[in-house]
């Protein structure tokens, strides 16, 4: 057992689902009082959540190949840009399909990370793991909660249409379909908690459903990936990076997430500045064409990044 590891997997934990808890909260109390939260609101809310998760997926190149020769981490960061650069040329030709693609791999990434940050917080505490059953049981519908419900509502479904007409129609005349199917293997899944005793699982389940049924799409997404899937896809970096292992071996909890968090840092003020040069470059298609332009690349950072994070998850899920 290593206590500090396992006292930052559960500060982690606290933290997310205290922001979901709030969040419902607060969204719940502005309706009853029936308060709709503007849409200037929603992106500044959107846009703050989403800059607390960027730095978890900015250092890959620091837990990739830590240890090898120089000339395999040049050639990791040249597939890696290569990769970036084929996706993002997929996504720009292939728009609904690339776009369809992303959300599949997304809602992969996200469900099987999670599942992987669950088990690993079981080996710092030296409790043993979830079984398979379990952990496929959770990580299908954690996956898939906060990305297709948000995707699907009908008021992301206008968003989508103002940033690329071609992503309006993205899921068909299978909308409703795809809401009921998600939900079908939530409560599949719920079951499956309960009558394994997971009632940690259980509780995620049942804030990200709540969570996205409840939020505007926008904030429903932005809270889950900012204020859930990157802090606890960060607590899992500390075991991965010697500078948050030196912290753990001296016994601090806050000092081990913070060698996490700031290499990646640099990737937010990137992000502000793209942002604030488009808005500068042509603020009346920030919109539009050039809102399109910067979430392909956004999107196509991605892809490497998830296939990175892949071999992690694969290596705790086989574990």
């Amino acid at each position: 057992m290593n206590a500090t590891l396992s006292q930052v997997y559960g500060l982690v934990e606290r933290f997310s689902r205290n922001a979901a808890g709030l969040a419902i909260i607060a969204i719940v109390a502005l309706r009853i009082f029936g308060y709709q939260i503007p849409i200037s609101a929603q992106i500044v809310i959107a846009l703050s959540a989403l800059l607390i998760g960027i730095p978890h997926g900015a250092i890959d190149h620091l837990i990739a190949l830590p240890k090898d020769p120089r000339a395999r981490f040049i050639l990791y960061i040249v597939i890696y840009t290569a990769v970036a650069i084929l996706a993002g040329w997929g996504i720009a030709t292939w728009n609904r399909y690339g776009f369809i693609a992303i959300v599949l791999l997304s809602a992969t990434h996200f469900g099987f990370g999670d599942a992987s940050f669950a088990n690993e917080w079981r080996d710092a505490q030296g409790s043993p793991r979830y079984s398979r059953l379990v952990e496929i049981s959770y990580a299908l519908p954690a996956g898939l909660l906060p990305v297709i419900l948000p995707l699907t509502d009908s008021r992301a479904l206008s968003a989508l249409n103002r940033i690329n007409p071609a992503l309006a129609d993205w899921s068909g005349t299978q909308t409703q379909l795809l809401r009921n199917l998600v939900l079908a293997i939530t409560v599949v899944a719920l079951v499956v908690m309960v009558v394994s005793d997971s009632w940690q699982l259980f509780t995620d389940l049942l804030l990200l459903a709540v969570l996205s049924l409840s939020a505007p799409p926008l904030i429903a997404f932005a809270l889950y990936f900012g204020c859930w899937h990157a802090v606890r896809h960060t607590a899992r970096l500390v075991a991965k990076l010697p500078s948050a292992q030196q912290q753990v071996s001296q016994g601090s909890v806050r000092g081990a997430l913070w060698a996490a968090i700031r290499p990646g840092l640099y990737a937010v003020a990137g992000v502000l500045a793209l942002a604030v040069g488009l808005l500068v470059l042509n603020p009346a298609h920030f919109g539009s064409s050039l809102l399109w332009s910067s979430l392909v690349i956004v999107w196509a950072l991605t892809v490497p990044h998830m296939a990175t994070t892949a071999r992690f998850d694969l290596r705790s899920l086989r574990a």
